[in-house]
């Protein structure tokens, strides 16, 4: 029913374990294999989201199950946040817990089929998605360190439950599955059997529909790629590591290519705005050269500073505040949220210590005399979100030198600053 010979090699197999048909099916595929079959050790990861009284009894069920087979069962209790929509919380949730759990090279199989692929499309198709909600879930794609495969996506949901009935597997009947308030509850239960009595075709058709849209997907991908190149071009090497693009090569393009690059960018670093929210990126893109306008999304913000954008998420949306000591400038100095800094200089100083703009700073260079930092970070067109963070050293009250600009120091010393992980959202 599935090939999984493309996963052979990985350091670990998990499968996300609801224990209802779908994955039940999947996890004595994957049993089955494995006692045929050399492959990764297997194990079961099951959610619990903690939103139903019924839910309690689930981790129980999954063990006997999971002891049956002889397979590892982990059990992961998560949060629910408050919102909108607790399908997508609760998606989150899970998936949250699924990318901490995940080492190097680690694939979690799920246990999604075509009429999931199907339900999916309708669904988006519905919410007026653009062409990246449109396409076919992935048989593959990347989760944390690991990746997510779906070896189901081309079974149907009947051929499942025939297997099932089959080997006599016991699965959850989830209650919830009932409630035609949640949306693909409603699109499964009430509006695909109406198609299929027309159309007996309509979940083949849909899964096929979502295929070709995804083709299409990866040729504006490609299409993206060529137009970043240019973009990604000309990066400030004294912030290496913050992802930032050319506005100019960006603003030459034509306004849905201009779009698609930046769907295809922002894609792999949070979730996407829908239709109404971009505008967030013509308030961006057309500001004022001297204004500083932030496009907050999801997972972080998009900013506008020097002629490029930049994109700032995790550590980089909080400011650090304080100062440190440096009692051993011979090792790196951790600063809390904002990465670590490591001191290059000829003779041993002492008395030193970190901290940050406060304003009215003062710095004595060499051949230019006593300058205003405020001034000196203008002239080497630092970024104004950087500026608040950017560690200066202090010996006693005067100060020594600003990270990652050589030229502005007073004794003959670098301050080489690690900038904190810019952490990416999820593709």
């Amino acid at each position: 029913m599935i090939n999984l010979t493309p996963w052979l090699n990985a350091p670990a197999w998990y499968i996300a374990f609801s224990g209802g048909l779908d994955s039940t099916v999947l996890l004595h595929l994957l049993a089955d294999y494995a006692r045929h079959h050399t492959s990764p050790p297997l194990r079961a990861i099951h959610i619990h989201h903690g939103l139903q009284t019924a839910a309690d009894a689930w981790p129980a069920h999954c063990q006997a199950i999971c002891d049956n087979l002889g397979i590892e069962l982990q059990v992961i209790h998560v949060q629910v946040a408050p919102g909108a929509s607790l399908e997508q919380a609760s998606r989150d949730a899970r998936y949250a817990a699924f990318k901490q759990a995940l080492s190097p090279g680690d694939i979690l199989f799920t246990g999604q089929h075509r009429d999931d692929q199907a339900e999916t499309l309708l669904f988006r198709l519905l919410r007026g998605a653009g062409l990246r909600g449109l396409a076919a879930m992935p048989m593959q794609r990347a989760l944390g360190q690991g990746s997510l495969v779906r070896p189901l996506l081309a079974c149907a949901r009947q051929q499942l439950q025939a297997y099932a009935r089959m080997k006599g597997l016991a699965w959850i009947e989830d209650p919830s599955n009932a409630d035609t308030h949640f949306a693909r509850n409603f699109l499964r239960g009430e509006v695909l059997p109406h198609l299929q009595q027309r159309w007996p075709q309509t979940t083949q058709n849909l899964a096929r529909a979502a295929e070709h849209l995804g083709e299409a997907l990866g040729l504006l991908d490609e299409l993206a790629q060529g137009d970043l190149a240019c973009a990604e071009r000309g990066a400030p090497k004294a912030w290496a590591g913050l992802d930032s693009l050319d506005l100019a090569s960006l603003v030459a393009l034509s306004p849905a290519r201009q779009r698609n690059a930046l769907q295809y960018w922002l894609s792999l670093r949070t979730r996407l705005p829908d239709t109404r929210h971009w505008a967030g990126w013509a308030d961006l893109r057309d500001a004022a050269g001297d204004a500083q306008p932030v496009w907050r999304l999801a997972d972080g913000h998009l900013l506008r500073s020097h002629g490029r954008i930049w994109w700032l998420s995790g550590d980089w949306l909080q400011l650090p505040v304080g100062e440190l000591v440096w009692g051993n400038p011979t090792v790196p100095l951790l600063l809390p949220g904002n990465g670590s800094v490591r001191l290059a200089v000829a003779q041993p100083l002492a008395d030193l210590r970190i901290a940050y703009r406060q304003g009215g700073e003062m710095l004595d260079i060499p051949g230019r005399g006593r300058r205003d930092l405020k001034r000196l970070l203008n002239e080497w067109q630092v970024p104004h979100f950087l500026r608040p963070r950017l560690p200066l050293l202090y010996q006693g009250e005067c100060l020594l030198a600003v990270a990652n600009l050589p030229g502005l120091v007073q004794a003959d010393c670098q301050l080489h600053w690690q900038l904190p992980t810019n952490a990416q959202g999820l593709s």
